[in-house]
C-alpha cells in the first residue's frame, strides 16, 4: 500500500506510480496481471470493489490519463473538490505512436503549462484510467470538456496493458482550442519529458479521434464478443446472437479452461489452461448486449477478456458453482451433432 504522499502533485504533472494499482480515500495498492484478471494482493479486483461498494470493470470505460490524471494526489482532489465517487483504477499502459507534449496555452488554475495528446512516433509510458460514467463526468469538469478539450475515441496509434490488452479505440482527453494545440518550438512538438521554451501553436495535433458526446457507454468497449458455446455460428443459439452481428465472424482463442456443465452448454473459466477456441463477433451497437446478458443469465458474468492476438473482447465467464462440471478437452461443436 502507498500513501498520496508517496506522490505529490506538484510540480506538474505530479508524481505516478510507475505499476498499475487501485486507489481510494488517499492511499493506492498495486494491481498484478495474472492470466485471470487483475487482483489487488491475492483477491480478484471485481471482488475488491464490491467490497468497497464500487462498479466492477463491466461497468467502467478505459480512458488514456498522459498528463496529471493518473497522479494519486490528483485523484484525490477530483474527489475532494469535484465530488469524483469511490476508487479508481488505474492501469500502466505502453503508447506508440502517442505522446504527452507540452500546449501552447497555460493552464487556468495556474501558470503550468498542460500536458496535450499528440500523434508522434516512438513509445511512452502512460496510464489508463478505468472509470465509471460518475467518475468521467468528474473528470469533465476538470478537463472543460466541451469548451477546453474534447472525450474523443483515439484512433491513432497503440495502447498496450500490462496484461498485453490492446485497447481498440482508448478514450481520452484532446485539444479542443488553439491554446490546447501542441506547441511548435523551431517548427517541432516538445515532449512533456523535455523542457518547453517560448514558441507558436500547431494548427493541429495529429490524431484521428472520434468526439464523443454524452455520457460513454462502458458496454461499447469493446465492440465484439467471443462465443465459445451454443452462442457460437451454427450452434443452438445462434439466432438469438446473429441479429446483432456485424461482419463475418472470426476464429479466436482465449487462456482458461472449457468444462461441460452437463446442461447442454459449457462453462468458461478464463486463467491458466489448454486454451479455449471460440468465434469473435463484431456487434452492431452496445445494446445489442443486454439481450445476451439475458440469455446467459445469473450462471455467468460478463467480463472483458484477451484474446491470443492482444484483442480485448467481451465474454461470459461462469460464476455458478463447479459442481458437476467435467473439463473438455475439446472445443464446444459449432454445429449440432449428426445422428
Amino acid at each position: 500500500m502507498f500513501s498520496d504522499a508517496d506522490y505529490p502533485a506538484l510540480p506538474y504533472p505530479g508524481g505516478c506510480p510507475a505499476f498499475s494499482y487501485v486507489h481510494v480515500d488517499g492511499h493506492g495498492w498495486p494491481l498484478r496481471a495474472d492470466p485471470a484478471g487483475w487482483r489487488v494482493g491475492d483477491v480478484e479486483l471485481d471482488a475488491w470493489l464490491t467490497e468497497h461498494g464500487a462498479p466492477v470493470q463491466a461497468e467502467r470505460v478505459p480512458v488514456l490519463a498522459y498528463g496529471s490524471n493518473a497522479c494519486p494526489s490528483k485523484l484525490t482532489w477530483l474527489r475532494a473538490e469535484l465530488a469524483m465517487p469511490g476508487p479508481m483504477v488505474v492501469l500502466r499502459a505502453r503508447c506508440e505512436g502517442l505522446a504527452a507534449v507540452w500546449a501552447a496555452g497555460l493552464r487556468v488554475v495556474d501558470t503550468s503549462r498542460p500536458a496535450v495528446l499528440a500523434a508522434l512516433p516512438g513509445t511512452e509510458s502512460h496510464a489508463v484510467l478505468l472509470a465509471t460514467p460518475a467518475q468521467v463526468r468528474a473528470i469533465d469538469r476538470c478537463e472543460g470538456r466541451g469548451e477546453r478539450h474534447h472525450l474523443a475515441r483515439v484512433l491513432s496509434g497503440r495502447v498496450t496493458l500490462e496484461n498485453g490488452a490492446v485497447l481498440d479505440r482508448v478514450l481520452a482527453y484532446v485539444g479542443a482550442t488553439p491554446a490546447r494545440r501542441p506547441l511548435l518550438v523551431d517548427g517541432a512538438m516538445v515532449r512533456c519529458s523535455a523542457p518547453a521554451s517560448p514558441g507558436v501553436a500547431a494548427t493541429t495535433d495529429g490524431l484521428t479521434v472520434e468526439v464523443v458526446t454524452g455520457d460513454p457507454d462502458p458496454r461499447d468497449f469493446p465492440g465484439s464478443l467471443f462465443v465459445y458455446g451454443t452462442l457460437q455460428p451454427g450452434a443452438s443459439a445462434w439466432d438469438v446472437l446473429a441479429p446483432a452481428a456485424v461482419g463475418p465472424p472470426r476464429r479466436a482463442r482465449v487462456r482458461g479452461e472449457l468444462f461441460d456443465t452437463g446442461q447442454g452448454y459449457p462453462a468458461l473459466r478464463l486463467g491458466d489452461g489448454p486454451g479455449v477456441s471460440g468465434w469473435v463477433i463484431d456487434l452492431a451497437s452496445a445494446e445489442s448486449l443486454a439481450v445476451i446478458d439475458e440469455y446467459e443469465g445469473s450462471q455467468y458474468r460478463r467480463v472483458r477478456a484477451v484474446l491470443d492476438d492482444g484483442s480485448l473482447c467481451w465474454t461470459y465467464e461462469w460464476i455458478a458453482p463447479d459442481d458437476g462440471l467435467i473439463a473438455l478437452a475439446e472445443p464446444w461443436p459449432s454445429h449440432p451433432p449428426m445422428g
